[in-house]
């Protein structure tokens, strides 16, 4: 196997960071107002008999960008009838929700759990994924490589990750609203492709009270292009290696979709994972959305680990990291 971590740069975001284009904030604001208007903030929820005699499960169904119906599981301690603090998590390249025992761990700590399906993804294994990409379907015919980065890209309204970034935010909206769940307490989590969504969400959404952010994808995509070995980011030097004429273009686009721009915006403590080997996103991609972040950051180095960051052990982390956040709010009342 060839040794790809010299490509691998360590010391941070590059000077040629691709700036939040100015009407960034005013763009993002149209396009959740837009979809708010045409969709609306109640999920509807249907009970599900998993096998499961610990946790209850609901198959949950909210509208996200355009009105599309987006999938997600709800689960939460069985029995319980308190408001629970609340995990919203969004999920890796090409993973669906899968089916509800994939997803326990939140519930076994006593949280309450969101689980978001990702339009047109699925595919990558487990139990899969439910929910197509509608609003989509007229762009199939632009030019795009494999994947779904390239999707749309000419253009920040037909990006595919417009839609994406927008379905995160609304169901972090839609799941504060569920029954059971303490708003106050709402935290966004996700690894790679979930944890650029994560920190999108993080940036758009107000009250959220902590992010979960792993080894993130949708990181400075200058620097991620250079750096990243293999896909997704190479879908982007597929395009541009046949796409020529396209390049500043293509970053335009994407510099609205750059979770270093959402992160400057959000406000809430989070808490980063960085594997140091990770090829697929590269640690200094990861460091420039954590020192962007606009609140209380944390980050943990995973020396010898790639893009699997963690694993086990940073969730252990993230547990204990939560409940120092509640303990230092509870302190703060008192």
């Amino acid at each position: 196997m060839t040794d790809n971590t010299s490509r691998i740069d360590p010391t941070g975001r590059p000077p040629d960071l691709v700036p939040a284009p100015d009407d960034f904030d005013e763009r993002w604001l149209a396009t959740l107002d837009e979809a708010r208007t045409i969709g609306g903030a109640e999920a509807t929820l249907v009970a599900v008999d998993a096998g499961l005699t610990l946790v209850d499960v609901w198959d949950m169904t909210f509208a996200g960008f355009g009105g599309d119906p987006i999938k997600a599981w709800y689960v939460r301690p069985h029995g319980v009838s308190d408001d629970l603090p609340l995990v919203v998590e969004f999920l890796g390249y090409t993973d669906g929700r899968g089916l509800p025992h994939e997803r326990l761990m939140w519930a076994n700590a006593g949280y309450a759990y969101v689980v978001m399906d990702t339009r047109a993804q699925g595919t990558g294994g487990g139990g899969g994924g439910g929910t197509s990409d509608a609003s989509g379907s007229g762009h199939a015919g632009s030019p795009a490589a494999t994947g779904y980065l390239t999707r749309g890209i000419r253009r920040f309204d037909t990006h595919y990750y417009r839609r994406l970034i927008t379905d995160a935010a609304l169901c972090v909206e839609a799941s504060s609203s569920l029954p059971g769940v303490d708003r106050s307490r709402v935290v966004v989590a996700g690894g790679s492709q979930g944890g650029g969504l994560a920190i999108a969400a993080a940036g758009l959404v107000d009250g959220i009270a902590a992010a979960l952010v792993d080894v993130p994808f949708l990181c400075d995509f200058r620097r991620a292009v250079d750096l990243a070995v293999g896909d997704p980011y190479d879908e982007i030097v597929r395009y541009l290696a046949i796409h020529r004429e396209r390049v500043e273009e293509t970053f335009e686009t994407l510099a609205y979709v750059d979770a270093v721009h959402h992160a400057a915006r959000a406000t809430a403590p989070a808490l980063f994972s960085v594997g140091l080997r990770d090829v697929t996103c590269p640690p200094a991609t990861v460091r420039a959305a954590y020192e962007a972040w606009g609140g209380d950051v944390e980050i943990v180095e995973y020396p010898f680990n790639g893009h699997e960051g963690g694993g086990p052990y940073q969730q252990r982390r993230q547990i204990e990291f939560l409940a120092r956040q509640w303990d230092e709010r509870a302190a703060s009342l008192t």
